[in-house]
């Protein structure tokens, strides 16, 4: 039956227009298709790496549980990228632009032996397809230890269905309304707005709609393991520069400028976040340590194919700055935003996407000046790139409240108090992340 439905859905969608890339025939490059592949592969190693952060910071009873939120996204997104997340993202416009659509890519089809750039299109969709798995997954750390997980995995492919694709479309697609075209477009090189800001905001109304933890904030939730935190945050550094350098989408001086920002501003947002702590509480903790390493990643992922080392080392401090704030500021609101996703990934990365605007390099500027016939500065791109900024937290706000209350009213999505206070490893998975029994799990 399911393979029935498959065929009908390929030949109803056959009648939407084709490929948005350029396709070339040649041999490939295998430099770049080198450098590609090994991207993909690091971008995947962030996933364990971010199960791995979230996991750690949890308590005893809900490790398991953390850590599945994460990895269940890469089966989910896995198939449904293959199937028809590809197309949904970098197909023709359809539907007034809102989401694009190639018969092509449905299931990958179409792309077997076609080459793009020198690169096999297998690697380009690969690449984009872990971007795909690793977004949704950030969203889980908002919403830790309290939630169903039959109620998140539907949320997950809701939410990547209706709110991931189109804007990925919108930004990345060639006939995407926002896509950089010379001056024409956001700036967004490996994923501020599509990842970090969408999942940050999407973050933040997940946890107001679902409500609290059960004693917070007056009970301690104390970390389970920092060290397996640590490591965590070492893996997505490390992964960071497939995420980045890897969207060049070559190997050559562009890359090689991503990646130099990537770690100049990973340093920068530690070190910051480091002298903060030392300003204010006398002492330096792994948990300051980290949470700067991923304040600095995240601000540069928009800006890291634009700006220059002096740049990078301001946005990564101005990131730890206002990503320390935010989380100070969530206390005082009451949200519970577990693992602070919306606190460092949507204020760390709505902040580079705007601030980028006054350090872009002068040979980018006047390369965009000539697109646009004239002058451009920094305040026009300022302009266009506040203009993504709110879009994107137009849909991440809309979507996510529409997709939480169907999600609430089908399979259901907040856990029982019995269960939360049983926690997710026991309630949910029947397992114990450390042979811990009973009276010992907290």
């Amino acid at each position: 039956m399911m393979i029935r439905l498959f065929i009908l859905g390929s030949l109803f969608f056959s009648i939407f227009p084709t490929n948005v890339f350029a396709v070339e025939a040649g041999t490939v490059d295998s430099g770049a298709t080198a450098w590609m592949l090994t991207s993909t592969a690091l971008v995947l190693l962030m996933v364990p790496g971010l199960a791995m952060f979230y996991g750690g910071l949890v308590r005893t009873k809900n490790v398991l549980g953390t850590m599945m939120h994460s990895f269940v996204s890469m089966a989910i997104i896995g198939v449904l990228w293959v199937i028809c997340g590809y197309s949904l993202a970098f197909g023709k416009n359809v539907f007034g632009g809102f989401v694009g659509w190639d018969s092509s890519f449905f299931f990958l089809r179409g792309i077997d032996e076609r080459i793009t750039n020198g690169i096999p299109e297998y690697v380009l969709a690969m690449f984009q397809g872990k971007f795909a798995i690793i977004t949704p997954a950030l969203i889980s750390g908002a919403i830790a230890e309290r939630v169903y997980f039959k109620g998140y995995t539907l949320f997950i492919a809701l939410w990547f269905l209706l709110i991931y694709c189109p804007l990925c479309h919108w930004v990345w697609a060639s006939d995407g309304w926002l896509y950089t075209s010379g001056a024409s477009g956001v700036i967004d090189l490996a994923g501020g707005l599509v990842i970090h800001v969408s999942a940050g905001v999407s973050a933040l109304i997940l946890s107001i709609l679902i409500g609290p933890r059960k004693g917070y904030p007056k009970t301690a939730m104390h970390p389970n393991n920092l060290v397996m935190t640590m490591m965590g945050a070492g893996l997505l550094w490390v992964g960071w520069f497939g995420f980045n350098a890897g969207s060049t989408v070559q190997s050559g001086l562009e890359t090689a400028r991503a990646l130099t920002m990537t770690q100049v501003s990973a340093a920068s947002g530690a070190l910051t976040w480091l002298i903060i702590e030392a300003v204010i509480f006398k002492k330096a903790t792994s948990l300051g340590f980290v949470s700067g390493i991923l304040a600095g990643l995240v601000v540069i992922t928009p800006a890291a194919g634009v700006v220059q080392p002096i740049g990078a080392i301001t946005l990564g401090t101005l990131s730890s700055i206002a990503c320390y704030y935010a989380l100070q500021l969530k206390g005082r609101l009451g949200y519970d935003d577990s693992l602070d996703c919306f606190g460092i990934h949507g204020v760390g990365s709505g902040l580079g996407v705007l601030i980028l605007s006054f350090f872009i390099r002068d040979s980018w500027m006047a390369t965009a000046a000539t697109s646009a016939g004239g002058t451009w500065t920094m305040w026009n791109q300022l302009a266009i790139q506040a203009k993504g900024l709110g879009v994107t937290i137009l849909l991440a706000v809309l979507g996510t409240t529409l997709i939480y209350f169907v999600v609430e009213k089908t399979v259901g999505f907040r856990i029982t108090e019995e269960e939360e206070q049983e926690g997710l490893d026991k309630s949910l998975h029947r397992e114990h992340g450390y042979g811990l029994v009973n009276s010992e799990i907290i």
